[in-house]
């Protein structure tokens, strides 16, 4: 997903409003900034200190000394020039919050994505299951005894591979329906989760590809099991 990116004049007012909120350093600011858009968006220092020394010029804020750190506050003039654009900043606030949705949006298509996938791969091996029983059923045919051709194969022989192959298959498909409990159950906790965690604007674009990269290897893992 594309970061939001502010237009112009957008930033320089983010910035009154965060420090309407209360006085912080740079760092602050900046990390204010990447928290409010779920990590999708962090300005540099090279951004943020200019317009902060701009803001300073204009006295639309002020800045003092805190040890090894410069600490900004905003002034009345800041507040006058913030309550005359607050339409913007709803607008800016808004945007962020699509941006939030259209992140979590993605992450779930990821999750679909990869559960579809995973599925698909214990249902093949059901059906390789199921051909392997049915091979096994056909080898298990053949002359019974006292048939004069020398087999020690009996009946009993032939019936219990069949009662194997049927059994192979009961137990396939239980499995392949359990599992798919399991996928959707945790499919839904996932969405829930992400929806929650989206509406509060927590969903940072690191989780993206942090998901994708365990589900495609609990994929792996799973696909190499089944090839045992």
């Amino acid at each position: 997903m594309t970061p939001p990116v502010f237009a112009h004049g957008s930033l320089r007012l983010y910035l009154l409003a965060l420090l309407e909120e209360r006085p912080r350093h740079g760092y602050e600011l900046i990390q204010a900034l990447s928290d409010r858009f779920g990590g999708t968006y962090s300005p540099s220092a090279g951004t943020i200190y200019p317009r902060l020394s701009k803001l300073e010029e204009e006295g639309l804020v002020t800045k003092t000394s805190d040890g090894r750190k410069t600490v900004y506050e905003i002034t009345d003039a800041g507040r006058t020039e913030l309550d005359a654009r607050r339409h913007e900043l709803d607008a800016i606030e808004d945007e962020v919050t699509d941006s939030v949705r259209r992140l979590a949006e993605g992450v779930r298509a990821e999750v679909n994505d990869a559960m579809r996938s995973l599925r698909a791969e214990l249902a093949s091996a059901a059906r390789e299951a199921k051909r392997a029983a049915n091979t096994t059923t056909a080898s298990g045919a053949g002359p019974t005894s006292g048939s004069g051709s020398g087999s020690t194969t009996t009946v009993g022989d032939d019936d219990g591979s069949r009662a194997a192959g049927v059994d192979a298959r009961v137990e396939s498909t239980r499995a392949v329906h359990e599992a798919d409990l399991v996928l959707n159950e945790f499919r839904q906790k996932l969405r829930t989760e992400l929806r929650t965690q989206a509406h509060r604007g927590l969903v940072p674009q690191e989780t993206v590809t942090l998901l994708k990269a365990r589900l495609a290897q609990v994929h792996a893992d799973v696909v190499a099991t089944l090839q045992r």
